[in-house]
């Protein structure tokens, strides 16, 4: 509903002066509450966010998918008001505050600067808390007539487990519950653990073909795994085989409601928080060696070039005959020699080849790299490690690549009342102009030129730089700028392509363990080989809550590694490093370590002491209005660290000198 809809006519024709809005329209949006308490809903389409009044929050928290219906607007201003007449998703279900227990009751008090009213909390589901305790309390029910939400105490807090706690804080905060409920935990418990004659009868068996798993040496959920067999003709079958999650989960089960609700598992430095319980993700459908599983599989045979001859995708039962980390492989790979090295061998060629094609026809090569901690028994960080990609990973990437575009593509094939499938499709959009002109003037510099008359163009001089660029100063700057450029990744079921991969179909199939997008491909999969297609009329809506909840994993994660950084760096208090400026902005610049990644601000205050820096956006850089000094992104800088702050993850560092010793900090300000 636009502004357009809040102006009324007189009975001549003309407006009526400082009319109010008439028309009750219901709209579907995310609430937000400020610091001061008001609120507003965003909804998509409305030029203006809608204000609600904290008597009309109606049991909305912040973070919530809510309905709202407005009830009043100003045309001059184009302000709409409005009350919320329905809770359609609640963000958090947990909150982190202090039990009062009284005689007869207790009352939970959460924590934080966003209005949470006060839980009803009954005696019999304190869970061991006592009065004054910090505790971490769920919702249990709201009914019409209560004041408050009643709920239940799921965890005590005590002070051995602040590490602990700043972790699930940070969860909380985006809505990820830190435990199932006991229905879901029931629930799984009652899955059976056999595989029956009858959940082999519509599948094909190749538990006899070999069979492995590839994955970091610390992977409990193993998603997927490869086959290899080799025919007298000289072709080979390359099976993609991922476990069968949507066989165990019934849709619209408590199990399914609480998977959907997370829709991602959360990777955190000291702990994986699962979207399946860990009988699921870990025994049930983990891919473990030695064992059946059932699986859905594409399987593809290729000539001794590895050119695709066929291909075939269908449920299947496997049978894992060794479970490989990365590192297994990667020494099979530098060696020549190793347990099944011909099999290995072969599949890189193959993943080389088409990693090869696929820079060819327009997919991004940005280079990767994963900052990890080493880890004590309580979580402390001890260290960091620095992993880079490489061939065996390439390996998996590969194969899994082309068993998501396979299945895209076969969905997209199929019509209902000559329509497209209701299908997640992921989908990357192309650079905005906007995001991408200050990019290739500031490449310019380097001397790096871009072509920009087609997608596939840019595409292309992006590949051309990014390969140039390898080992010289600028590769970092580069890098990380050009991934800026880049639109964000979602899951849709209007498909435009991949930009990034090149892909003109594509989707997420190959980790149902993990992504919950994943279990509506194999559901609509399902329907599509067994000639049943129920088109699902929530589809787009799923795709946003899941495209949601991907982001807030991916801020949960950002958040977690930075408050491990400071928890690292604390040690290094006054203690001087070098860096490289990995980012500028009118207040200051921020520098990351070259031996440990941990980012820190330089304030602009700290340097007026030595001139007066102004801000130049196109060179990305601090520039001194009389020395000239220039701080740019991808500067080398040696830096000390002033501040390291827990509470606000925080790291606050002091510019010394330039690595090239050209400028030196003198003792003496300069004025």
């Amino acid at each position: 509903m636009g502004r357009k809809n809040i102006k009324q006519k007189n009975s001549k024709g003309g407006k009526k002066k400082g009319a109010q809005y008439k028309d009750k329209s219901l709209h579907k949006g995310r609430f937000e509450i400020t610091r001061s308490g008001m609120g507003f809903v965003v909804v998509d389409g409305l030029e203006r966010d809608i204000i609600i009044k904290p008597h009309d929050f109606n049991k909305a928290f912040h973070g919530d998918l809510v309905r709202v219906e407005v009830i009043k607007g100003d045309e001059r201003s184009g302000r709409l008001q409005g009350k919320i007449t329905q809770v359609v998703e609640r963000k958090q279900k947990q909150f982190i505050g202090e039990i009062e227990v009284n005689k007869d009751f207790a009352f939970f008090l959460a924590q934080g600067n966003k209005p949470v009213p006060d839980f009803f909390i009954p005696l019999t589901s304190l869970n061991g808390a006592k009065d004054g305790d910090r505790v971490i309390a769920q919702i249990v029910s709201w009914e019409a007539d209560d004041k408050r939400p009643k709920g239940e105490i799921i965890e005590v807090i005590t002070p051995e487990k602040e590490s602990d706690l700043a972790m699930k804080e940070l969860l909380i905060e985006q809505g990820f519950s830190v435990q199932f409920s006991e229905e879901v935990m029931e629930e799984t418990a009652r899955i059976p653990d056999a595989i029956t004659k009858s959940d082999l009868q519509a599948r094909k068996d190749i538990r006899d073909v070999l069979t492995f798993t590839i994955d970091p040496e610390d992977a409990r959920d193993f998603d997927d795994a490869l086959s290899f067999e080799r025919f007298q003709d000289g072709s080979i079958a390359v099976g993609v085989h991922i476990a069968d999650v949507s066989h165990y989960i019934e849709e619209g089960s408590a199990l399914d409601v609480a998977a959907y609700e997370r829709a991602t598992s959360v990777y955190l430095p000291d702990r994986v928080v699962p979207m399946l319980p860990e009988r699921i993700s870990n025994e049930l459908c983990s891919l473990r060696p030695h064992e059946d599983k059932l699986t859905y599989s594409c399987i593809f045979r290729l000539d001794e070039k590895g050119k695709i001859i066929s291909q075939w995708i269908g449920r299947t039962v496997i049978h894992s005959n060794h479970r490989f980390t990365y590192e297994d492989v990667q020494l099979i790979i530098e060696t020549g020699t190793g347990l099944y090295d011909l099999e290995i061998l072969k599949l890189n060629e193959f993943a080389q080849s088409m990693r090869k094609q696929r820079m060819k026809n327009g997919a991004i090569n940005f280079s990767s790299q994963e900052v990890r901690f080493k880890l004590d028994a309580s979580g402390a960080p001890l260290g960091i490690v620095i992993k880079e990609s490489k061939e065996s990973h390439q390996l998996i990437e590969e194969f899994m690549l082309l068993a998501n575009k396979a299945i895209a593509q076969k969905v997209a094939e199929v019509k209902l009342n000559a329509k497209p499938v209701p299908f997640p499709y992921r989908i990357h959009d192309q650079p905005t102009e906007e995001k991408l002109i200050p990019f290739i003037e500031f490449a310019k510099k380097f001397g790096y030129q871009f072509s920009t008359k087609t997608p596939e163009d840019i595409a292309k001089s992006f590949n051309t730089m990014l390969t140039k660029v390898k080992g010289l100063p600028e590769q970092r700057v580069l890098e990380q700028l050009g991934i800026r450029t880049m639109a964000k990744a979602i899951y849709t079921s209007e498909n435009i392509g991949h930009y990034g991969l090149g892909f003109s179909h594509y989707c997420h199939f190959t980790s149902p363990i993990r992504r919950y997008p994943d279990i509506l491909v194999h559901r609509v999969l399902s329907g599509v080989l067994g000639d049943h297609v129920l088109p699902d009329k929530k589809m787009e809506q799923k795709c946003q809550h899941t495209s949601e909840r991907e982001r807030a994993a991916m801020e949960t994660e950002r958040a977690a590694n930075k408050y491990k950084q400071v928890e690292f760096m604390k040690q290094f208090l006054g203690e001087e490093f070098e860096a490289v400026i990995s980012g500028v902005a009118g207040f200051g610049f921020w520098a990351e370590t070259i031996d440990h990644k941990c980012e820190g601000l330089v304030s602009i205050t700290t340097l007026q002491d030595y001139d007066d820096f102004i801000y130049i956006e196109t060179d990305y850089a601090l520039v001194g209005k009389r020395s000239g000094w220039a701080f740019r992104i991808g500067d080398s800088v040696r830096i000390k660290l002033v501040a390291a702050n827990l509470t606000k993850r925080q790291l606050d560092y002091d510019w010394i000198m330039k690595i090239d010793n050209t400028v030196v900090k003198s003792s003496r300000k300069k004025k």
